[in-house]
């Protein structure tokens, strides 16, 4: 046996690391944390302010404990390796506190750090273990207990306030709160007019045409107001003007003017490389470039991190700790950069000395920037062991770690000042810039080249097909116009000199209107949040995620878009914790737990201040927060129904309007006894109740007999009468029922339109957290769900994701077909089993169209109609059901047994073909399957053996197929394994 044991949260880390220990060590996985604050208490000290947390084992954890104990007791030492981060550090910390009490005494319990999974940085980790770190822990139990404080506390008063199942987010409702802000920005926005005039120039007639702006007149620029800032300043559309009016009178000076080079200044610019990617710039590039969501970028490099089969070379590392701030790369990586650098593209290429990189004031710069382990591993040399998905988030990790240890571009830029001259002078300007020098852009050159040649190839073969004598011709004008500077990013002017005159071939005055801000998408979402300091790289993806599991905002056409849910929390939050939710105390916040991280605050002092507000806005919010749940507005709208008007009112899918004259009063039932008896006394009851006008009914099994509107007493009580002696003779029920209408229709307004062509265009692949690779929909006992391909991979991947019901159910289709017991319009529905037809005025009438069978229930007499299970299976059942439990899974047939006079068959289908069996023949009739526990009755009729063929076997009914789901409307079930 192995004599130490090594432990790392996932097997895909334990079985890369475990080929670069060797036979010594046993490299184990905790699937992540193993111990956290229990789900059904706040599980934080309040009462004397210690705020010390509960901590138990995680439900589902205790074999992976109990494991990791027993291997832990026959080790000679224990190595603690989970990731390098605050999270890696309270697992560590975790593992620790469980094993101690199991290890004997005197084995060593280390913690073991590497930012690179590779054999060398394994090793020299080896090398140097050291204890927990304690203040990193307590950064990370910090966060964790400011997390359940507002989560625990906060989120009750939504539920009563707003609807159950709600919850808030420390950092989360502040994401949602410039969202929402955003959306509200985008709604108050007010257009503003302006032009632009351009002129298409040329340097004598026939010359190479350039256009250039209007930027002035006289010298002085021309500009248009454009409101204030959030600073209350002024802003300006620059080389602008303001209305039609002003360009009609430029206009007219224009079509006369004469036009010259007033100026030329050529200069020299340069474009510099990037640093090195940090979490949030590879989030941000890497949705821009390749169209990847946060959590797919997160989940595809935690798969090049924790290692890939690289040939001979085995399972690597591919890439450094994707969770990190800091732009540093280690001085042995820069070395092998540049010498890469150097042999593959010369000197020229390579700057005298390494190019060094700032990181951002606050960043922790734990971790290097995301780099790859070894530059040897070139992405096209390696593409054959990589998904796609992986070699391209790779090759924009390789890429980018390399050009920044590159020369800058350089570029010649003109600009060109143009005066036309009419009874007034008017300015224009233009500006050019050619790639002088490509430097760092040496790789998205290369891609040019590359793709101007897939081009040229491509036109080749197609001219080849058209006409075989033009084939060279094409190929070359193909090449050139692909390659060409014209072609190209570059903008180039004609050869221009001072003072020379110019022929204006055109002038193209341009009406815009500003545009409003645009809403965030994840990439833009990342961007502010690291701004304004909230959150850090590895919560980034789990904010975005949240968000969007919560239903407070929907992604539309790769936009955020704040759903009503999303405004009316967020609303409420933002009002009555103001303190709390501000973006700049909760950027605070994190500043203060890089302190504790540090070990220069401590973990309860921070506490002890947060909570201080906290306890104050609560105490607040619980009295004055607004009743949203029994919100009743007035508007102007009108009941389509009855002409009343309507009002807005909160359900569970959010607003809508409800009819003014809609009742929740329930109808009486009027006994005959007493009505006979004093009829006076009856009435008297149903008047102390209900107001005119009412309804009068006399009803068999809901459908009524006799219907009659009453507007006074006299006319209910005569209503009464006629009712009674009506109900007597057949033996109705009589019940008064109050005047109410049950329109109701959606506040569309309020919400996005998530049936436009933006939102079903939305249909994009949803990818595993853990691994990046794309889920796929299976059907389980609890209908449809996504689950990860590599659950049966080993190491498995166990992540699976359930559907909402919203997800399942498609829009009411409304019916020509009335319903027979009510009258109202039939609807078809899409439930849990599949399409049904039921009534429209549900839930006060219940009517379900069925399939009846012309069998009688061999058990009650009652009806037996066709019916779907779960996995839509076609079975019969009584419809009388749970009074009557006869259920059959073959067909029954109206027709009578010849030999033993059974009132009915059955259709039996076999390899042998279609057969009509006698429910009696028990030797023909497929077993049914006896419920675990039950005992298997015998039959009691007599055996028969009447069979007769009637056709070939029938074909099995196919279920058809689910469609893709919405990735947007997904909840996670599980915690990502592996």
């Amino acid at each position: 046996m192995a004599r130490n044991l090594v432990i790392v949260e996932s097997p895909a880390k334990a079985k890369t690391i475990g080929k670069y220990l060797g036979s010594d060590y046993t490299v184990e996985a905790s699937i992540g944390h193993i111990m956290d604050l229990p789900k059904n208490d706040i599980g934080v000290e309040l009462v004397h302010r210690t705020f010390e947390p509960t901590l138990i084992v995680s439900p589902g954890k205790e074999k992976i404990v109990d494991r990791l104990k027993k291997l832990a007791a026959k080790s000679d030492a224990v190595f603690l390796a989970p990731d390098p981060d605050r999270e890696g550090e309270a697992i560590a910390a975790h593992l620790k506190f469980q094993l101690l009490p199991a290890v004997k005494k005197g084995t060593p319990v280390r913690r073991v750090t590497f930012n690179e999974i590779t054999k060398k940085a394994v090793k020299a980790a080896f090398d140097h273990t050291r204890d927990v770190d304690e203040n990193l822990v307590d950064a990370q139990q910090t966060r964790r207990v400011l997390d359940r404080l507002v989560g625990y506390q906060i989120s009750p008063l939504l539920w009563d306030k707003v609807r159950r199942g709600l919850s808030a987010g420390r950092v989360q409702t502040v994401a949602l709160r410039l969202i929402v802000e955003r959306e509200r920005e985008i709604n108050a926005f007010k257009p503003v007019e302006y032009w632009n005039i351009d002129a298409v120039l040329a340097p004598g007639k026939g010359g190479q045409e350039f256009t250039a702006r209007m930027v002035g007149v006289k010298g002085q620029s021309i500009r248009v107001a454009n409101g204030v800032d959030a600073e209350g300043k002024e802003q300006f559309l620059s080389n602008a003007l303001p209305d039609k009016e002003a360009v009609d009178e430029v206009m007219a000076q224009l079509e006369r003017a004469t036009w010259r080079v007033r100026s030329i200044e050529k200069k020299e610019r340069k474009q510099n490389p990037k640093a090195p990617f940090t979490t949030s710039q590879l989030q941000q590039q890497a949705a821009g470039r390749l169209g990847f969501n946060v959590r797919r970028t997160m989940g595809v490099a935690q798969r090049l991190y924790e290692g890939i089969e690289i040939g001979s070379e085995g399972t690597v590392g591919l890439i450094t700790y994707m969770r990190t701030d800091s732009t540093r790369m280690s001085p042995d990586a820069v070395k092998e950069v540049r010498e890469w650098v150097g042999k593959k593209y010369g000197d020229k290429y390579l700057p005298a000395t390494e190019n060094v990189y700032k990181s951002k004031k606050d960043a922790q710069d734990a971790h290097e920037a995301i780099r790859p382990t070894s530059i040897s591993f070139v992405p096209d040399e390696i593409r054959k062991y990589l998904s796609d998905e992986q070699y391209r988030l790779y090759k924009l990790i390789w890429e980018r770690a390399v050009t920044s240890q590159m020369v800058p571009a350089i570029f010649d830029q003109t600009t060109v000042d143009i005066e036309a001259k009419a009874d007034v002078s008017y300015d224009f300007r233009t500006t050019g810039s050619i790639l002088k020098f490509d430097g760092f852009l040496k790789f998205e050159e290369e891609a040019k080249k590359a793709k101007a040649a897939r081009d040229a190839k491509a036109a080749a073969e197609e001219k080849k097909l058209a006409a075989a004598s033009a084939e060279g011709d094409g190929e070359a004008e193909s090449a050139k116009d692909a390659t060409s500077e014209d072609g190209s990013a570059d903008r180039r002017l004609p050869e221009l000199k001072d003072g020379q005159a110019l022929t204006c071939n055109k002038i193209d005055p341009q009406q815009k209107f500003t545009q409003p801000p645009p809403r965030f998408n994840e990439a833009s979402l990342v961007k502010t949040l690291e701004e304004k300091g909230i959150g850090r790289p590895s919560t980034y993806a789990s904010i975005i995620n949240t968000i969007q599991e919560r239903d407070y905002v929907k992604k539309i056409a790769q936009k955020l878009v704040p759903t009503e849910i999303g405004m009316v929390v967020t609303e409420l939050l933002v009002k009555n914790f103001p303190y709390i939710f501000e973006t700049g105390y909760t950027a605070q916040l994190e500043g203060e737990l890089d302190s504790v991280e540090a070990g220069t605050e401590k973990w309860t002092d921070l506490l002890n201040g947060f909570y201080g507000h906290f306890e104050k806005e609560l105490k607040v919010a619980e009295k004055d927060m607004e009743d949203i749940k029994r919100m009743e507005q007035d508007t102007n709208e009108i009941c389509e129904k009855c002409g009343a008007p309507l009002i807005l009112k909160w359900g569970k899918f959010g607003s809508f309007y409800s009819c003014s004259n809609f009742t929740k009063l329930k109808p009486i039932t009027v006994a005959l006894g007493p009505l006979k008896k004093d009829p006076k006394a009856a009435t008297k009851k149903v008047l102390a109740t209900f107001h005119f006008p009412m309804h009068v009914k006399a009803l068999d099994d809901e459908m009524p007999e006799f219907n009659e509107e009453v507007k006074d007493k006299p006319a209910l009580m005569e209503a009464l009468s006629r009712a009674a002696v009506k109900a007597k003779e057949k033996g109705l029920k009589l019940v008064v029922e109050p005047d109410t209408c049950d329109f109701t229709k959606e506040n569309f307004a309020a919400k996005p339109d998530l049936n436009s062509a933006e939102a079903d265009a939305e249909q994009e692949e949803e990818f595993c957290d853990n691994c990046g690779r794309t889920m796929v929909l299976r059907n389980g006992p609890w209908g449809p769900f996504m689950a990860c391909p590599g659950y049966n991979d080993d190491p498995p991947c166990k992540t699976i994701r359930k559907l909402t019901q919203k997800v399942q159910t498609k829009p009411p289709v409304q019916l020509d077909e009335p319903c027979p017991k009510c009258g109202k319009p039939l609807l078809q529905r899409d439930g849990q089993y599949g399409e049904f037809i039921a009534c429209s005025g549900y839930p006060k009438c219940k009517y379900v169209k069925q399939e009846i069978l012309d069998v009688p229930c061999p058990k009650c007499g009652g009806e037996v109609a066709v019916r779907k299970n779960k996995r839509g299976d076609t079975f019969y059942g009584c419809t009388r059901y749970p009074k009557c439990d006869f259920t059959s899974n073959q067909k029954l047939v109206n027709e009578t047994c010849p030999k033993c006079d059974s009132a009915y068959l059955v259709e039996v289908s076999n390899a042998e073909g279609t057969f009509l069996v006698c429910p009696n023949n028990h030797a023909k009739m497929p077993k049914r399957r006896v419920k675990k526990g039950a005992e298997e009755v015998a039959p009691t009729a007599p055996e028969c053996s009447y069979e007769k063929k009637i056709g070939p076997p029938k074909v099995k009914e196919e279920v058809p197929e689910r469609t893709k789901p919405d990735p947007e409307k997904t909840r996670t079930l599980v915690e990502a394994m592996a």
